[in-house]
């Protein structure tokens, strides 16, 4: 791969290890903070709120800046705001910095899928947003857990110090290896053109599928600590290792999914959505069994990132070239609508008393919403072509 994509690969690790280290942190920042664990969960879905509003107001203001100055300011913004998390004196103010590191979020992503698909071969689009994506496995890989480790050791807010410093490191990387001109030899695209995305219906169907699709995996993964710790019988310490596991599933599934996306991306949509579904199923069999549990975890973070790529391609290729920057931003936002679904649900279940083991259970059928939708978009294509093949009478 080309260095520019590696180096939004390093971007991606930073964003990607805000956004999911607070997952380690839930139970230390509820108790520092004088809040329930549900409420603390709210920080997540604050965060992914953020990115579904951020990702397509942020990405139109700057669709006339140069791709590279665009990528250096989400990058400060995401710095400043990590800075501000670590500061924040109480919930209120947590809440509302983690809203503004938000904000870069969709809109890095949005763009810097765009760059990297522009800097490979055309069947090496899917293998290219997989590459920058390996960026945010690896935050799950490392980041998170080692943001746990932090958290238990020097406290939560030690652990948004370090996000701060890896901000600071990513935006040198990309301010030394993204290439000034890329996009800026594009055509302007003018704000109806790019809007104009929104009105089609596979466009459409495609980010729904992203928030429902992606959706389960955030009603287990918001709440894991407790689950781990509560229900399974882990101890503290041992999250973070578990979390590793789970974060090399995460790097495994990044790269099938980009592998299978490029060989048949319809193929890979259905597969990768049922096995998120599946495996879901078969972790909520097995939670109370320590090693079965591990294993799951494993295999969770497989089928769940390997759905990525096949996601994103889908929404971009349905887009087309005037409006690809708008819906990829999108998706991204879908992609983190469906964090805040998945977290809000999550919260629901523990609130109403159902317990930490049904969570797997109602993570696969939203999973499943995504599923059917995926297999209707599908048809609809298939339609599609039959009318087309269809001589004039």
């Amino acid at each position: 791969m080309p260095p520019a994509v590696l180096a939004l690969t390093a971007g991606a690790f930073g964003i990607g290890t805000t956004e999911f280290i607070i997952m380690g942190l839930l139970l230390q920042v509820a108790a520092d903070m004088h809040v329930s664990v549900p409420v603390a969960g709210l920080l997540i879905s604050g965060y992914a709120l953020g990115v579904f509003v951020g990702a397509p107001v942020l990405t139109l203001a700057t669709r006339r800046m140069p791709r590279k100055t665009v990528l250096l300011a989400l990058m400060a913004i995401f710095t400043l705001g990590n800075a501000a998390c670590a500061l924040a004196p109480n919930y209120e103010l947590l809440m509302a910095a983690r809203v503004l590191t938000s904000l870069a979020h969709g809109t890095f992503f949005g763009v810097g899928s765009v760059v990297a698909t522009s800097l490979v071969a055309e069947d090496k689009r899917a293998s290219a947003i997989a590459t920058m994506f390996i960026g945010l496995t690896v935050a799950t890989l490392l980041g998170v857990p080692f943001g746990a480790w932090f958290g238990l050791m020097l406290g939560w807010r030690a652990a948004f110090w370090a996000v701060t410093v890896i901000g600071v490191v990513a935006f040198a990387v990309v301010a030394a290896l993204v290439p000034g001109h890329v996009g800026n030899g594009d055509k302007p695209i003018s704000l109806a053109e790019e809007v104009a995305v929104l009105g089609r219906p596979q466009v459409l169907l495609g980010l729904a599928m992203t928030v429902f699709g992606f959706a389960g995996l955030f009603v287990v993964f918001t709440y894991i600590q407790p689950i781990l710790t509560r229900f399974t019988g882990f101890s503290e310490a041992a999250v973070s290792p578990i979390l590793l596991v789970f974060g090399a599933g995460l790097a495994i599934g990044n790269v099938a999914g980009g592998k299978l996306a490029d060989r048949g991306l319809a193929r890979a949509l259905i597969g990768t959505l049922a096995a998120l579904a599946i495996v879901l199923i078969g972790l909520a069999a097995v939670l109370s069994v320590k090693i079965a549990a591990i294993a799951l975890i494993l295999l969770l973070g497989i089928a769940a990132f390997a759905t990525v790529a096949p996601l994103q391609l889908r929404v971009l290729e349905a887009a087309g070239p005037s409006g690809r920057t708008l819906a990829s931003s999108l998706n991204i936002a879908a992609f983190n609508l469906g964090n805040a679904l998945g977290a809000w649900a999550g919260g629901v279940v523990i609130d109403r008393g159902l317990g930490l083991s049904t969570l797997p259970l109602v993570a696969a059928g939203i999973t499943a919403v995504g599923l059917v939708l995926a297999l209707w978009s599908l048809q609809l294509d298939r339609r599609q072509v039959a009318v087309a093949a269809c001589p004039a009478e």
